[in-house]
C-alpha cells in the first residue's frame, strides 16, 4: 500500500484504507475501486491524500477492464425487475388478444423479484433507459415494490403485502382497452381524451373482478387508485370511507413513480421535490397518515449520506430534522447548509 495525493488517483485504483470526511463520517471503504465521480466526491471534500491498496498499471488495465464489465453488469434486483417487466408485457399482450390472465406466471416472477426487496431503495432506484412505449410497465412495476414496502410500513398484516404488490403491478391493466394514440401522445390530451383514458380504472376492474387468484382489493385498487380521500378522484367520486386501503396505497406509489420516471416530453422530477408535492397532496387528497409514514421511511438517512444538491454541489447530510424529512442539513466544505431554511435548494441526488 502507499499514500498518493488525490490528483494522482488514477481510474481503477483501489482505496487501502477507508477515506474519511472533515466530520469523521466514512466517505469511501478500504476496497472502494475509484471512479471518475469518486474523484469528483473527493475533490468536494477537499480530501488531499488517500492510502490506495494497488496503483494503476499497463498490466492491470486489462483485468480493471474486465472488473468494470462485471461492475456494470445489473444487480439481481435489476434482472427480476426486468424479467417483471418482460412478464408484465406478455399479460398486457394477452388481454389484448382476448386471453385469460397468466396468474402463475405473475405469481412466480413476484416471488423472485420480491427476494430482492431489501436491495430495493425507492428514492434511488434506477430501472436503467427505456422506450416511451414501455413507461406503463415500468411505472407498474416499480408501483409494485413501492407499494408492496408502503404496507409493511403502515403495518398491515404479511398476508397482504404480496397482494398490495400485485394491486400496484395490476392498477393500469385497463389501459389495454385505450387507445394506443391516447396513451401515447406528447402533448395535452383533450376533453374527450382525457374522458377516455379515465375509463381505464373501469376498463381495469373488469377485466380482473373474476380472476379468483386476486383478492378484491386488487380488484378495487385497478378501479379506484385515482380516487381522493375528499371525494374529488375518479370514477366513482368517492371518499375516503369506501377507498380501499390498498388504493390509497398504490395511489401514493402511483403519482411516486409516475413524477421521478423519464418520459419522452419530459424529464424526471427530483425524488425530494416530488416527496414535498406528495405532502402536500396528501391534504385533502391521499391518506395522511399513509403519506406521512411513506416519506419519513424513504427519507430515514443516516449522517454521512453523500448527496448532490440542485446547484450540482455535492455534500453530506449531518442532521435530519424529523418535521422536514426531505430538508435536512447538508455540510459542504465545511459550511452547513439547512435545506429548511434555503428553500430554493433541494437534493437532486443521493451518491451513497
Amino acid at each position: 500500500m502507499s499514500t498518493v495525493m488525490v490528483a494522482q488517483l488514477k481510474l481503477g485504483d483501489k482505496i487501502g484504507e477507508d477515506v474519511l470526511t472533515p466530520l469523521g463520517g466514512v466517505l469511501f471503504r478500504k476496497g472502494k475501486v475509484i471512479t471518475a465521480r469518486d474523484l469528483d466526491i473527493l475533490q468536494a471534500f477537499l480530501v488531499t491524500s488517500v492510502t490506495v491498496e494497488s496503483s494503476f498499471s499497463e498490466m492491470q488495465a486489462e483485468e480493471a477492464a474486465e472488473g468494470a464489465v462485471n461492475m456494470a453488469a445489473p444487480s439481481p434486483l435489476h434482472q427480476e425487475y426486468m424479467a417483471m417487466v418482460e412478464v408484465l408485457r406478455k399479460v398486457f399482450n394477452t388481454y389484448v388478444t382476448g386471453q385469460g390472465l397468466p396468474v402463475m406466471d405473475i405469481r412466480s416472477q413476484m416471488d423472485k423479484l420480491l427476494q430482492h426487496i431489501k436491495s430495493y431503495n425507492v428514492l434511488t432506484f434506477n430501472p436503467g433507459t427505456f422506450q416511451e412505449r414501455d413507461y406503463l410497465l415500468h411505472n407498474s412495476v416499480a408501483s409494485s415494490l413501492t407499494s408492496y414496502l408502503i404496507a409493511q410500513w403502515v403495518g398491515l398484516p404479511q398476508k397482504d403485502w404480496m397482494q398490495v404488490a400485485l394491486a400496484g403491478l395490476m392498477k393500469d391493466i385497463g389501459n389495454v382497452r385505450i387507445d394506443r394514440s391516447i396513451l401515447n401522445k406528447p402533448s395535452n390530451l383533450t376533453e374527450v381524451e382525457l374522458e377516455e383514458m379515465k375509463r381505464h380504472t373501469v376498463h381495469g376492474y373488469q377485466l380482473l373482478k373474476n380472476v379468483a387468484a386476486l383478492n378484491e382489493g386488487v380488484k378495487l385498487a385497478a378501479l379506484q387508485h385515482h380516487e381522493k380521500i375528499d371525494g374529488s378522484g375518479y370514477p366513482l367520486g368517492i371518499d375516503a370511507s369506501k377507498i380501499h386501503t390498498y388504493a390509497k396505497i398504490v395511489s401514493i406509489a402511483d403519482i411516486f413513480h409516475a413524477m421521478t420516471l423519464n418520459r419522452a416530453y419530459r424529464r424526471a422530477e427530483s425524488p425530494y421535490l416530488v416527496l414535498e408535492q406528495v405532502q402536500r397532496e396528501a391534504f385533502g387528497k391521499l391518506d395522511p397518515y399513509y403519506v406521512r409514514t411513506f416519506i419519513e421511511r424513504i427519507t430515514q438517512f443516516h449522517n454521512g449520506t453523500v448527496v448532490r444538491l440542485s446547484d450540482d454541489r455535492i455534500g453530506e447530510i449531518v442532521f435530519s430534522d424529523i418535521n422536514h424529512p426531505t430538508r435536512p442539513w447538508v455540510s459542504i466544505n465545511g459550511q452547513i447548509v439547512n435545506l429548511i431554511t434555503e428553500r430554493q435548494l433541494h437534493i437532486k441526488e443521493v451518491m451513497r
